[in-house]
């Protein structure tokens, strides 16, 4: 008899240690995406031929002051997606100057750029190229902006980005809205850097700086 009433408590036990062991699993991955590290995918084509579409993403959201090169997943100025906010109407695109300042609003959305600018460098853009306090980027990563028709490919006065902030541009220089047409991003609106890929399974692999 002793035994027969044991069994109906173990099984009660047992449905009780697998909920809470569901919910603390749960809960314990909430808490690693909200705070640790967070997926992403990639919504467009701006970041080719590193990113493409559909690619998914790992991004730290505790390294928020990135690097030279590195990947960075942020939210840019409000009506970044409607082509542009910068503030000068002599900036942006058709103009010899890349967009120096942004609105002081942060949009929802986020964005995928690589930093090509940190905080006070110099920077200009030439046939596509970022010259970074008068050296060219390396390029190895970045598709041909000339390939693409009447994309602005050259900014050739120079600008400061300003203290505390990053300046960002897709890879596909002739396909990306990015700073040069609604300036640097601040580093309070980076969400956090990009260390891995992990779909398509062909494509699995780890980021580095470039």
């Amino acid at each position: 008899m002793t035994s027969t009433a044991r069994k109906p408590k173990g099984i009660v036990a047992s449905g009780v240690e697998l909920i809470v062991t569901l919910a603390v699993a749960i809960g314990l991955a909430l808490l690693v995406q909200a705070y640790l590290v967070k997926p992403y995918r990639i919504p467009s084509g701006s970041m080719e031929p590193t990113l493409a579409i559909g690619q998914r993403i790992l991004v730290n959201r505790l390294d928020t002051y990135p690097a030279l090169g590195d990947i960075v997943v942020f939210h840019p100025p409000t009506g970044a997606t409607d082509g542009g906010v910068c503030g000068d109407p002599h900036q942006g695109a058709g103009h010899p100057q890349a967009c120096d300042k942004n609105l002081p609003t942060e949009a929802s959305v986020t964005f995928v750029k690589r930093v090509v600018g940190l905080p006070g460098d110099r920077l200009q853009i030439r046939n596509g190229y970022v010259y970074r306090n008068g050296v060219r980027e390396r390029g190895r990563y970045i598709q041909s902006c000339d390939a693409v028709p009447g994309a602005d490919c050259n900014f050739p006065k120079t600008i400061v980005v300003p203290a505390g902030e990053y300046y960002m541009m897709g890879d596909n220089r002739g396909d990306s809205l990015d700073s040069r047409y609604w300036g640097p991003v601040p580093q309070k609106w980076i969400i956090g850097v990009a260390f891995a890929t992990y779909w398509p399974i062909s494509r699995i692999g780890f980021f580095s700086a470039a």
